[in-house]
């Protein structure tokens, strides 16, 4: 049922983009004459020939369709459906100029904008929209598709916490299967024991069976699996691995064989890609509008206290790699010898390495702190390419010594000037959960989220929370 209704959803979705391209190109044409703007041009003028109409129409699709538009693995997240349909909105209108080019080179650029414009305005517009209905209708829209977890402990937990999450496009949990009927989840029952599969699953009408046992029950996963393929279900599997999510784990083919990648980048070579484009273009412009204000730091640092403008220090950068960072001096020559004196340990034994008194700091490193002008040095480390402007933030060593397992996951990125932690909360926050911060920013990464960082980050640095 699920499949027909999202069979039947992705052709609407496809009819109603290509209707919204059409409007919004009607629309241009009808607006460029009425408006002030640019060169007079006369309706007549601005009227476009039927058959471009049709070109627009074979290019979206075409497009659209190439670019997984309608993919519903790809568009589950709304910031990535918004990233999704800007991409390929991008490059058909990328195309639509180069057809324009050698076909009809006289359209209006004016004209050719306000296409652009609001096009996008309209299938983002529309996809909000249709997230909206769903979310009001509470998934009432979709034919239900009845979820049955097998296994109550955390694996479980963390997959009908997700199954929540989406909820509004159909999935309805039905309750667990485990061997400890006392287990429960916010009220989600446990229904049965393992035994007792086939029985649960026809008396409930379940539709989709997860089995999310940890490992040292997945000795009978295999009769479960014999049971169930017994019932008109959909079965899959949860390895007890669910750190493989941190880290992107996929199925790959390797030699003819499905094997689980385990190494597999956080990033994909094409979001590398736009992180890399991205760092180059907004960095060196940062850079240029920078450059007086750090000439003026410099020369206050060296009037203020004696020893080097510019602090050179070794961090943790990307997959572990050394690197020295860039920070103007801050504090007295000779401060890291003194490290031992300013730490602090909280009551769980985590340590604070940063606080607003400490006595190392001088004047002028004071004020620049304040507003986190010592950090813009760190430009040249993201042109070099040993920093990212957007990312985890790099780490001492001796620190790195002292982490646990799962925060080493930081360092599968870029390391950044700021991230998502630091406009969550700056220094506030204990080095512990920097990390959980971190890990969110490299589970829900995208282009978007960068941009909304670096935006943040402005408001973060003016409040002057957090910063010593």
């Amino acid at each position: 049922m699920l499949k027909r209704f999202s069979t039947n959803l992705t052709l609407a979705l496809l009819i109603s983009d290509l209707f919204l391209t059409e409007l919004a190109l009607y629309l241009a044409s009808y607006i460029r004459p009425r408006l002030d703007w640019g060169a007079s041009l006369s309706s007549k003028q601005a009227q476009l020939p039927p058959h471009l109409y049709l070109i627009v129409a074979i290019i979206w699709g075409l497009t659209f369709i190439a670019l997984s538009v309608y993919d519903h693995k790809r568009t589950l997240r709304a910031i990535d459906e918004i990233q999704t349909v800007f991409v390929a909105t991008g490059m058909a209108i990328l195309i639509f100029a180069g057809v324009l080019y050698f076909s009809f080179r006289q359209t209006s650029r004016l004209l050719f904008t306000y296409f652009f414009a609001l096009d996008l305005t309209f299938l983002l517009s529309s996809r909000l929209g249709l997230r909206l209905i769903f979310k009001l209708l509470n998934g009432r829209a979709h034919q239900s598709t009845r979820v049955l977890i097998i296994g109550a402990g955390n694996v479980g937990h963390k997959v009908a916490e997700m199954i929540r999450e989406y909820a509004w496009t159909g999935l309805e949990l039905v309750g667990y299967l485990d061997d400890d009927p006392a287990k429960f989840d916010n009220g989600l029952p446990v229904l049965g024991t393992l035994s007792e599969a086939q029985q649960v699953v026809q008396a409930y009408g379940v539709d989709e069976v997860i089995i999310a046992l940890p490992l040292r029950a997945h000795d009978r996963m295999a009769d479960l699996v014999q049971v169930l393929q017994q019932t008109p279900v959909n079965i899959r599997v949860v390895p007890d691995f669910f750190a493989m999510a941190l880290f992107q784990a996929k199925v790959e083919e390797f030699g003819g064989m499905p094997l689980i990648g385990l190494r597999v980048p956080a990033l994909s070579e094409f979001d590398r890609l736009v992180k890399r484009a991205f760092d180059l273009i907004v960095g060196f412009i940062l850079l240029l509008i920078s450059l007086p204000i750090m000439a003026i730091i410099a020369i206050a640092i060296k009037l203020d206290s004696p020893g080097p403008v510019i602090f050179r220090q070794k961090r943790v950068g990307e997959n572990g790699r050394l690197f020295l960072m860039y920070k103007f001096r801050s504090m007295v020559d000779g401060a890291e010898q003194m490290q031992d004196q300013v730490n602090e340990v909280d009551e769980e034994g985590h340590i604070i390495h940063k606080k607003p008194d400490d006595p190392r700091v001088t004047r002028v490193g004071r004020f620049i702190r304040r507003f986190s002008l010592d950090e813009l040095p760190q430009l040249f480390n993201v042109l070099k390419g040993e920093m990212s402007l957007v990312g985890p933030r790099p780490e001492l060593p001796w620190l790195v010594e002292r982490y646990e397992p799962w925060q080493r996951m930081r360092f599968t990125v870029p390391q950044g000037i700021t991230g998502w932690w630091q406009v969550n909360g700056r220094s506030n926050k204990l080095m512990h959960e920097h990390t959980e911060e971190d890990i969110f920013y490299i589970k829900n990464y995208s282009l978007l989220l960068d941009i909304l960082i670096l935006w943040k980050t402005i408001g973060a640095v003016l409040k002057r929370e957090g910063a010593y």
